[in-house]
């Protein structure tokens, strides 16, 4: 049975990849609609910037988000200051993190299933009258719907496994920013924690196969309904 310690990781890590998927897909939707259907100058930097997470070693983004919302930083103090908003060594913060780093995840499953739609139908609806925002909304954002869900799903799932990141932006504190990851950092580095890392480990490994295997099913159940099949 898990320990109490290890029940409040598991519910930190739940609200955090839940606070970054929240926040994370409606930015994602933007971006990945804007790189799938508009060409403009700064088109690859912005392209570069959004992928940027995926290659960077997650220390780095850690320390960027650490040296920029930090007290005595710009933006953090200013947010401290004028708002009473901290956000490094806080929860919230660790939802930051995450979601930089789940980020482009989320963008690139979302601007293929742009990118796969047939632009014709969006024409389409212009051409009778639609609104820019009503085909959105009614024809091109529910043709999407299984990047939106694979997307989520995956942006979640990444959230949850987020370490290097959070880490270096709100630390290991635990009951505050510990979340799954990390507690099972402090329980390798503990003498006599390898029952609890061993716990840890198995339940991050189904929470892990579990997200992947329903994005699957409930991608391919929405691609049967667009496309008319049983």
């Amino acid at each position: 049975m898990f320990e109490s310690a290890e029940f409040i990781a598991l519910w930190l890590s739940f609200r955090v990849a839940f606070l970054a998927t929240v926040l994370g897909l409606p930015l994602a939707v933007f971006l990945a609609h804007v790189l799938a259907r508009h060409n403009f100058r700064g088109k690859t930097a912005l392209d570069l910037i959004i992928h940027a997470p995926l290659v960077l070693p997650p220390v780095v983004i850690g320390y960027f988000l650490l040296i920029t919302f930090a007290p005595n930083g710009a933006v953090g103090g200013f947010l401290e200051n004028t708002l009473g908003l901290k956000i490094a060594f806080t929860w919230q913060g660790a939802a930051l993190a995450s979601l930089i780093m789940a980020l482009p995840l989320m963008v690139r499953a979302i601007r293929l299933s742009f990118e796969a739609e047939n632009p014709k139908l969006a024409l389409a609806a212009r051409t009778l009258g639609a609104s820019p925002f009503r085909t959105f909304f009614d024809i091109t954002l529910p043709l999407a719907a299984p990047g939106l869900i694979t997307g989520g799903l995956l942006g979640f799932a990444r959230a949850l496994g987020e370490f290097g990141a959070t880490i270096t932006f709100v630390s290991n504190i635990p009951g505050i920013t510990q979340t799954l990851p990390l507690a099972l950092y402090s329980a390798i580095q503990q003498p006599g924690g390898e029952a609890a890392a061993l716990r840890l480990m198995v339940f991050s490994l189904i929470l892990a196969f579990a997200a992947l295997g329903l994005s699957e099913y409930l991608a391919r159940r929405l691609k049967k309904r667009i496309g008319g099949l049983p």
